[in-house]
């Protein structure tokens, strides 16, 4: 069993960043990925980015590209998501998933943390 805890959310103006930690704890080498979801008020959980821990190799939504950028750092089993050009639209629940592959990840497989929120001012 794998415990996930979010943390780092809060309020920010548009434009602002902010920075998201996810902690895995108990995670094994069988959970090779990592990453974050959000979901938006009124709709539905989305996929953001995901990195595999055995090389380094991310992935990200083609609307946070360039602004967002996921990271691991190994000897704390901890995945940090750097928020930078903050808009409006991406305030909502920021969920870690921690699974045994990016696809898993990606298809929302494995285990979720209880999230945290992300609210972007305009």
């Amino acid at each position: 069993q794998v415990q996930v805890v979010e943390s780092g959310g809060g309020l920010v103006q548009a434009g602002g960043s902010l920075s998201l930690s996810c902690a895995a704890y108990g995670r094994t080498s069988a959970s090779d990925a990592m990453g974050w979801f959000r979901q938006p008020p009124g709709k539905e959980r989305e996929f953001v980015a995901v990195i595999r821990w055995s090389d380094g190799d991310t992935y990200y939504t083609d609307s946070v590209k360039g602004r967002f950028t996921i990271s691991r750092e190994n000897a704390k089993n901890t995945v940090h998501l750097q928020m930078n050009s903050l808009k409006p639209e991406d305030t909502a629940v920021y969920y870690c998933n921690v699974g045994s592959d990016p696809r898993a990840v990606r298809a929302g497989l494995g285990y979720w943390g209880r999230g945290t929120q992300v609210t972007v001012s305009s």
